[in-house]
């Protein structure tokens, strides 16, 4: 079975202060990208679609684009303010992307095949992969790849993540915690201190999905942009499609649970630890370009 990889990568990374898409995290001059790549080759993947801006294509192409297009076919889709439905167009003023569920629906014309989505920027590690790949064989039901908490903290700030309750194996809910520091202890809206089991499942924004999924992303874009289209930052997030989808019955969303440590450059001072863990993958010959 084909299936096919979208990689969401519009976003600059404000916190992070740059085009950390392309940012040199191996040892070999490799993006995160380029490991993620090679990770959903060994899974299985047959294409790599990349969701970006015209702002940053250049740049892109000449990069991580260049190198993966000799590993995997590549289309490119692009995230721009103006593609909107008919009949819907941009408040003026407005600069904030429409998020990423409008980021996915970008992709509606080149995705014909059971496909996954990542963010650009997160090393997810070779377990993950295996688990949405295998996910995608269901062509029915949507899947999730969970991170333990323990796996996806930073030393380096807070965090944060979308906890999932989980029941019979399926996604039944998915509860936002802002502001998780190493120890998986966070701070409430009302400034008390609570704490999360290590163990705890949350979401990293690794889906699997059937094609069907578009059906729903334009019918809700649609609504969103009638109720909040003039407003300069809403955004049209994808977990809110498919909790409703999930609250409503009409899909099941299964949780596969990654064995490997989530990497990811929230803060510039990750980077470090992103590429030290990076090194030593490569040193044990797990990755060999």
């Amino acid at each position: 079975m084909d299936k096919t990889l979208v990689v969401m990568a519009a976003g600059m990374g404000s916190r992070f202060g740059g085009l950390k898409q392309v940012a040199a995290v191996g040892p070999d001059g490799q993006a995160i990208l380029d490991f993620s790549v090679y990770d959903a080759k060994r899974a299985g993947f047959t294409k790599i679609v990349f969701v970006i801006k015209h702002a940053i294509e250049q740049e892109f192409k000449a990069t991580v684009g260049a190198r993966v297009e000799k590993v995997l076919p590549v289309e490119y889709v692009f995230q721009e303010l103006d593609a909107l439905p008919e009949g819907f167009t941009v408040p003026e003023g407005r600069e904030k992307p429409w998020g990423t569920g409008h980021a996915v629906l970008c992709c509606k014309d080149v995705v014909k095949t059971p496909f996954a989505v990542i963010n650009a920027d997160d090393f997810y590690g070779a377990s993950a992969y295996s688990k949405v790949a295998e996910g995608l064989e269901d062509t029915e039901n949507f899947c999730m790849v969970g991170f333990k908490l323990e796996n996806t903290v930073t030393e380096n700030g807070y965090v944060s993540r979308g906890v999932c309750t989980v029941e019979n194996g399926f996604l039944k809910d998915v509860d936002e915690h802002t502001k998780i520091d190493s120890e998986c202890k966070f701070i409430r809206e009302d400034g008390s201190v609570g704490t999360l089991a290590r163990d705890t499942i949350v979401s990293m924004n690794m889906w699997g999905f059937t094609p069907d999924l578009f059906k729903y992303l334009e019918k809700d874009f649609n609504e969103f942009l009638k109720a909040k289209g003039t407003e300069m930052k809403s955004e049209f997030f994808l977990p809110s499609v498919v909790d409703a989808l999930i609250k409503s019955g009409e899909k099941k969303a299964k949780v596969l649970v990654a064995e490997d440590k989530w990497y990811g450059v929230t803060y510039k001072e990750d980077l470090d630890a992103v590429v030290a863990a990076i090194k030593d993958l490569c040193d044990q010959g797990k990755y060999v370009f």
